[in-house]
Order: structure tokens, then sequence, then C-alpha cells
């Protein structure tokens, strides 16, 4: 218990601050609203086609999104070392990464939110057949996104080319992660029932297990470096 009462004060901490400014909301809201509805103009070919766009389109803003979190997140860690005070606290190193990745995981619920809907809305399409399901899938590929993006995106504080280096390790991390999210929302989406997409689960809890387990474990390596 102790341990997750550290991890809720580092995520009630970035939160907090969020509530303040909201930077990070603002920034990457109009940016997913502005991904979403460039895609709506940009791709028309009928009712299949846009199922097919909608499904990129979701994961792709999604991700592109967590990006810009993050490297506004860790920007605020390296403000005025902010960053090693925050190791020198008597918090464990694992449960300052658990506490931010909780942190990340509300702001993508956030951006998901609103995302999903205005796909919906935009593309035409009835989501309240699907909603049940795409919540599933939205509940298996989050958490991947998230731990991936925490472990990896210590690796910014100490390195000048930040948002390069952020976006040269973690995209091809996430690939299996949004491969199968935008694969099992594009069937889902075409009618198909979620107990023919149990591979794509399966697949996405593989990776939220694999991205959790090693950040807790390497976590503290990457940051003591």
């Amino acid at each position: 218990m102790e341990w997750f009462r550290q991890a809720l004060v580092v995520a009630s901490k970035d939160l907090r601050i969020e509530a303040r400014t909201g930077e990070v909301t603002t920034t990457s809201g109009f940016f997913a609203v502005l991904v979403v509805v460039l895609a709506s103009l940009s791709f028309h070919g009928g009712q299949v086609s846009e199922r097919l766009v909608a499904a990129g389109t979701i994961w792709l803003t999604v991700a592109f999104a967590a990006v810009l979190a993050l490297s506004r997140n860790w920007q605020r860690e390296r403000e005025e070392s902010a960053f090693v005070g925050l190791l020198a606290t008597p918090i464990a190193r694992s449960a300052l990464f658990f506490g931010k990745f909780l942190g990340l995981m509300v702001f993508l619920a956030v951006v998901e939110v609103v995302v999903v809907p205005l796909v919906g809305l935009l593309f035409a399409l009835d989501l309240s057949a699907t909603f049940v399901p795409l919540l599933w899938v939205i509940a298996f590929a989050t958490p991947g996104i998230a731990a991936a993006g925490t472990l990896f995106g210590v690796m910014t504080v100490r390195t000048r080319a930040r948002d390069l280096v952020l976006a040269i390790v973690l995209f091809p991390l996430l690939a299996p992660t949004l491969l199968a999210a935008v694969v099992a929302t594009r069937e889902l989406l075409g009618g198909l029932p979620v107990s023919e997409l149990l591979d794509y689960v399966r697949l996405m809890a593989l990776f939220d297990a694999v991205y959790l387990i090693g950040g807790l474990a390497l976590f503290g390596i990457l940051v003591d470096e």
C-alpha cells in the first residue's frame, strides 16, 4: 500500500500541474481534433473506406498525442532540475514509473473520450453497436502505449535532441500494439464480432505486460544512469 501511495503522489502531482496550466491538454487536444477533421475531409470513398480510415485515424491521433504529452511532461521535469529533486525524494523508482504511467493513462483517456465520438460523427459511423467492444480494444491498447512512452520518455530528460530521440525509439516499440489496435478497430467497425478478435486482444495484453514489467524493472536503471 505504501508503494501504491507513492505512485499516486507522483500521478497526482502531474495531474494537478496540468489542471492548473492546461498546457498538454490544450495543445494535444487541438492537435487531435485537427487530425480527425483533416482525415475526414481528405478521404471520401464510401462507407467501407471510411471505416478503414476511421480506425487508423483514431490510433494515429492517440499515438501522436501521446508523444506530444510525453515531450511536454518531461520538459517540465527538466526545468529548474525538478527531476533531480524528484529523484531525491524517498520514492521507489518503480513507484515513480507507475505514477508517471498513471498520469499518462489519464491524459490518453481524455484524448480518447474526445477523439472516438468525433471520429464517429465526422465519418458518419454508428458506434452504438460497437461501443462496448471498442472500449475493450481501447482498454487493452492504451496501457501499452502509456507504459512504453513512460519508460522511454525518461531517456529524453538528459538528451538534447529530445523529440527526435523519443520519436525514433518510441514508434517502433508501439508498432505491434498500434497495428493490433488498428486492425481490431477496423474489424469491429466492419461488423465482426468481438469473439473473432481475441488474438488481437491477446497480442495487446502481451505487450501491455511486457512494457509494464519492463518499465517497473528498468526505469530505475535508466534514471540512475
